[in-house]
């Protein structure tokens, strides 16, 4: 019997502007209904405040795409863990492939960025996965297994207790790819066991997101894999419809 409860979380990466991003939060607000899941935006850091106050009276939860791992200093372009919650963020992306690939993030760095994010009181959506290169040659496993003991040699099976991780296949994100269910499945139950032999309560608790060109067609059968609690949506969560099918798949 599955005891958590889903989340679909949309990922604006760096899309919008305040008249399109009013748009689509109106779109969202005016269509949903109570789905029987959470539901969080993450949109550009920019648009933070005007998103926070569009979204006060509502269920909807706010994150943040990125952070520094540092509390302050002269990190000129960079935001704090406390700066994006003092704008209302509940949660933040942390080492998503896109900054991994694009930004040089390592695995210390993302360790930093969750501790950082775990102190400041936010709740880590930590992002795992491979590449298609890596998946070819057979590594999936040894990478994201890899992945995540990176972050828990560092930081400690303890500050996973509010935290959530996203698997996303590199090769599926932004492609039109989607990862089969059965495929996706096996990498969350990999997840959750490398998480169960940590802690068995956090193991069983933890929220475990599927990632990688997530549709409304592709959902229900992703919803239905026991270890997949929800969905970090990319392209599809720029259109309040398919946003909010997908949300209501993930709430059946």
């Amino acid at each position: 019997m599955r005891i958590r409860r889903k989340l679909v979380a949309g990922n604006w990466k760096m899309n919008g502007s305040r008249a399109s991003i009013k748009q689509l939060l109106n779109g969202i607000l005016d269509q949903n209904t109570e789905s029987g899941c959470e539901i969080a935006v993450f949109p550009p850091v920019v648009f933070l405040p005007m998103v926070q106050e569009m979204l006060l009276s509502t269920r909807i939860g706010l994150g943040a795409q990125n952070i520094d791992s540092h509390v302050q200093g002269a990190f000129t372009g960079e935001v704090s863990a406390s700066m994006v919650a003092e704008f209302g963020c509940t949660y933040v992306l942390i080492g998503h492939s896109e900054r991994r690939a694009y930004y040089a993030e390592t695995d210390d760095i993302v360790s930093e960025k969750f501790s950082a994010c775990v102190a400041s009181g936010l709740r880590p959506v930590l992002c795992v996965g491979e590449t298609l290169e890596q998946r070819q040659k057979g590594l999936t496993e040894e990478i994201v297994k890899h992945q995540l003991q990176m972050v828990l040699d560092n930081c400690g099976i303890g500050t996973f207790a509010e935290a959530i991780i996203a698997y996303e296949p590199v090769w599926a994100i932004g492609t039109g790819m989607s990862a089969s269910p059965r495929q996706a499945e096996e990498v969350h139950a990999l997840i959750r066991d490398v998480m169960m032999q940590e802690d068995s309560g956090i193991g069983q608790q933890i929220r475990l997101l599927y990632g990688g060109s997530v549709s409304p067609e592709s959902a229900s059968k992703l919803f239905a894999e026991e270890n997949i609690d929800g969905a970090l949506v990319g392209g599809a969560s720029l259109n309040a419809a398919d946003f909010l099918k997908i949300s209501q798949l993930a709430g059946h």
